[in-house]
Parts: C-alpha cells; sequence; structure tokens
C-alpha cells in the first residue's frame, strides 16, 4: 500500500506539472504559427489590392479594369473589381463571381469613405476558405469603385495542420518519455523511502541489528543514516539496559547476601566471642550503608536520565563550594594521613549554576580520591582563563589503566572490581558526576597512570549563554 501511494503520488505529482507545461506550450505554438500564417498571407494580399488601387486611381478608369483583368489572369491571382455602384465590373479566378453582381451595401459605404475591408469568405464552388481584402480607387479624393484581391487560406490550412500534427506527435512522444522517465525516477526516488520503512518495521520489531544501506549524501542519505543512528543508540541501549539491570541485580545480591549470612549467624549464636559479634555487627552495619547508598545513587541516576532532576540555578562562587566540600571531607583526609593541597583562585568570576549539586560533584570525586590514594597528596586547583572556569582535582593513588579510562563514567564500571569492592564503592558516583556536570552546561575529563595517580578536569563556562540555558530549564 504504501510503496503503491508513493510511487502513484509522486509519479503523478510529476506527470501533473509536466502537462501543465507541455499544453500551454503547445497551444502557444500552435497560434504562434497560426498568427504568423494569416498574418503573412494579409500582408501579401494587402499590398497587392493597394498596388491595383493605386495603378488604377492614376490611369483611365474605364480600360483599366480589363487590363488589370488580364494581368491577374496572367499572374493566377484572383480579383474583382466594383465601380461606383458596388457593380463587379472585372473578376479573375473566381467562378461564383459574375460579372454585373453587386458587392452588399455596407462594403460600397465602406469604400465610399476611402476605408479599406478586410473580410473572410468562404467559396462555394470548391467551399474552401479565402481571405479577402478591398481597397478603394480614390482619385482626388473622388471615389471611382474598388479592387478585392483573394487569397486561399487552404495552404496556410494545411500547414497548421502539418504543424499541428508534428506538434502532436512530439507531445506524445515527449508525454512517453516523460512517463518513462517518470517511472524510473519515482522508482528511484521512493524505493530509499521504501526501504527505510521496511528497516523502520523491523526496529520497531526488535531486530535493532537492521541497517538502512544508502549512501547518497542528500536528504534522504542523511535521514537513512538517522535511522541507523537510531537503531545503533537503541541496540545500545538494550544492552546497557539488560547489563544495568544485571549489574544491580549482582551489586544488590553482595550486600544482601552478607546481611543475611551474618544475621543468621547473630540470630543462631554462631559466634564464639563477644569480639567476634561486634565484627559480624560492624560487617553488617557497613554493609547497609554501602547498600541505602547504592540505593540512593540508583534513584538519583534513574531521576536524571529521566530528566525529572530539578536543579536550582543561581550566580555561585565555585571557589566557596569547593572550600566548603574540603572541610567536608577533611577529617578523612587526616584519617588516611593524606596531604591535602588546594590552589584556589580568589577572584574567580561567577558560574551559574546549582551550588548544592556542584557541592555533590566535588564531595563526590574528593572522596574517590580518597578512596583510591593509600599514601601521598590530593591536589586541588581553581582558576579562570578563556572565559572558562578550569577545576582540578588530582591524587597520588592507584592510578587506572588507559585501556580502561574511556569506561569510568559508565554505571556499575570499577576499575580491578575485586579491589573496588575492598574500597566501598558502587561503580554508580561518576557517572552521576558526569551526568550533573553535563547538565549544568560543563564538561568533564579523566587522566591517570597506573600507580602514579589520577587527574580529574572539569571546565565550566561563565558566559551569559550559559545563564539563559539555566533560566530555560
Amino acid at each position: 500500500m504504501i510503496r503503491n501511494s508513493i510511487v502513484l503520488k509522486l509519479g503523478g505529482t510529476i506527470l501533473l506539472l509536466f502537462l501543465m507545461v507541455l499544453l500551454p506550450l503547445g497551444f502557444v505554438i500552435d497560434r504562434a504559427f497560426s498568427e504568423f500564417y494569416y498574418s503573412e498571407v494579409r500582408t501579401e494580399i494587402d499590398d497587392l489590392s493597394s498596388r491595383y488601387a493605386e495603378s488604377m486611381a492614376v490611369t483611365n478608369h474605364s480600360q483599366q479594369p480589363y487590363m488589370i483583368e488580364m494581368m491577374a489572369e496572367f499572374s493566377n491571382i484572383k480579383l474583382y473589381i466594383v465601380d461606383t455602384r458596388g457593380e463587379i465590373v472585372a473578376q479573375s479566378g473566381i467562378p461564383s463571381t459574375v460579372k454585373g453582381s453587386s458587392i452588399p451595401a455596407n462594403e460600397l459605404r465602406t469604400l465610399s469613405r476611402g476605408k479599406s475591408l478586410e473580410k473572410e469568405w468562404i467559396e462555394p464552388s470548391d467551399n474552401l476558405r479565402y481571405l479577402v481584402s478591398g481597397k478603394p480607387i480614390m482619385a482626388e479624393n473622388q471615389f471611382y469603385g474598388g479592387v478585392y484581391v483573394v487569397s486561399s487560406l487552404e495552404t496556410m490550412d494545411q500547414s497548421v495542420e502539418r504543424i499541428r500534427s508534428m506538434l502532436w506527435l512530439s507531445g506524445m512522444g515527449a508525454f512517453f518519455l516523460a512517463l518513462a522517465f517518470t517511472y524510473v525516477l519515482s522508482k528511484k526516488l521512493s524505493n530509499p523511502l521504501i526501504q527505510m520503512e521496511k528497516a523502520t518495521r523491523k526496529i520497531a520489531k526488535g531486530d535493532l541489528k537492521t541497517r538502512v544501506s544508502l549512501e547518497s549524501k542528500d536528504e534522504i542519505g542523511s535521514l537513512a543514516q538517522s535511522i541507523n543512528d537510531l537503531a545503533f543508540d537503541l541496540q545500545k541501549y538494550r544492552e546497557s539496559k539488560s547489563e544495568f539491570l544485571s549489574n544491580i541485580s549482582h551489586e544488590l545480591r553482595t550486600p544482601m547476601t552478607s546481611l543475611k549470612g551474618y544475621s543468621k549467624v547473630l540470630k543462631e549464636k554462631l559466634y564464639e566471642t563477644e569480639e567476634e559479634k561486634e565484627q559480624y555487627l560492624d560487617i553488617m552495619h557497613q554493609e547497609s550503608i554501602r547498600l541505602t547508598r547504592m540505593i540512593g545513587d540508583l534513584f538519583e541516576l534513574s531521576k536524571m536520565e529521566e530528566s525529572k532532576l530539578e536543579f536550582h540555578y543561581e550566580w555561585i562562587d565555585l571557589s566557596e563550594v569547593m572550600n566548603s566540600a574540603i572541610r567536608t571531607v577533611k577529617w578523612k583526609i587526616e584519617e588516611k594521613g593524606l596531604v591535602m593541597q588546594d590552589h584556589i583562585q580568589d577572584d574567580l568570576t561567577y558560574v551559574y549554576c546549582d551550588g548544592h549539586r556542584m557541592a555533590q560533584v566535588f564531595i563526590n570525586l574528593l572522596e574517590n580520591a580518597i578512596r583510591y590514594t593509600e599514601q601521598g597528596t590530593i591536589l586541588v586547583e581553581m582558576l579562570e582563563e578563556d572565559d572558562v572556569v578550569k577545576i582540578s582535582i588530582e591524587d597520588t593513588g592507584i592510578g587506572i589503566p588507559e585501556e580502561e579510562l574511556d569506561y569510568i563514567f559508565e554505571r556499575f564500571y570499577r576499575v580491578e572490581k575485586s579491589r573496588s569492592r575492598e574500597f566501598g564503592g558502587t561503580g554508580l558516583g561518576l557517572s552521576i558526576v558526569k551526568n550533573l556536570i553535563e547538565q549544568q552546561g560543563g564538561s568533564i575529563q579523566v587522566f591517570s597512570e597506573v600507580v602514579k595517580g589520577t587527574r580529574f578536569e572539569i571546565i565550566f563556562p561563565v558566559s551569559s549563554d550559559t545563564a539563559k540555558e539555566g533560566e530555560e530549564e
């Protein structure tokens, strides 16, 4: 149905446009040739009748008609001459015109006033059309009669008919050529659309590996590429969703298993000493904290992806937010014996963002640095240059392998998973950080070397465009 509809509509539109051009063009050409031939015949007989009338006006009026009649018969020119009363006194080559008969009174009046006349006439003997040009014979403002020159329109009609036949033949040829061209063009234009329609139906049914194979660089090619991109994104989303659900079940199962196991030990009093009991209680407490944190992170990440997370934008001094975040985690830094260094520019331009969300970002990155640094330094830098505020949080921790840097912002992705569980991470923190930064118009990058440490760099624009985007949200 769609296939036929597209081909018929497209082909019909092209043919209609072609006919809208061809038919008026054929009509104009036909009228142009008809007018041309008619004008040629009119000019010819008008010229002849004028010369005959002038010739008779300057010579002997009584003998001149007979001389003109003889000349006309010799030259095969059809004419007739009338006197002052409108009677035909001479004629040549016109069987139905009889000497002594009279012309209509209205024609005589026109000639007697010195005016020319023109008419079409059908000869009864051959039933052909003739064009007649009548001229008055005037000498010294005296009317002496008139001269009628007659020319057959048969030759003109035949020429026009031949031209019309040629126009019809060429028009029909052009029509069938256009029909073939329209069919090929409509198929060429509709086939990609049909192919894309089939592909989208397959994608809708779940076959996300379907691709549209079009190499054109026009809008249709762009549409095909968009469909391929959509299929790729849906496939990636499906895989990500499946992996996400698998990770959730796995990550939740681990603390739940621990809680279930240790609670059973405590309930059945399978411990031997009070110290062992306290140890089990401490493990359960840590696992419950981890489970609570994971559920909170999942809830927040879900709201981000559904664009339901609220942002309260205002002009914020990020240096104050960073100093507050450092004070929040300072006890953890001191507890691990790490050195905290900060180089924060004092006169930073205010950034239009959500202060609470930026504090969440900074605390998350600082805790991440503390968690994976056993000894050494955590360095925080913040400065403004080229209309952007640059924030850097660097540690001297275990680092991240280069091949894994592209994946660390993915949900539940953790480098060396056994070690990361040891450090207590949920695998959601960096994904949340990236979402929060990007939704506020910023960007984040990571640089790392194994054993040497990791550096996160955040860039926030300070232009008015950022404020406009925030106000719109």
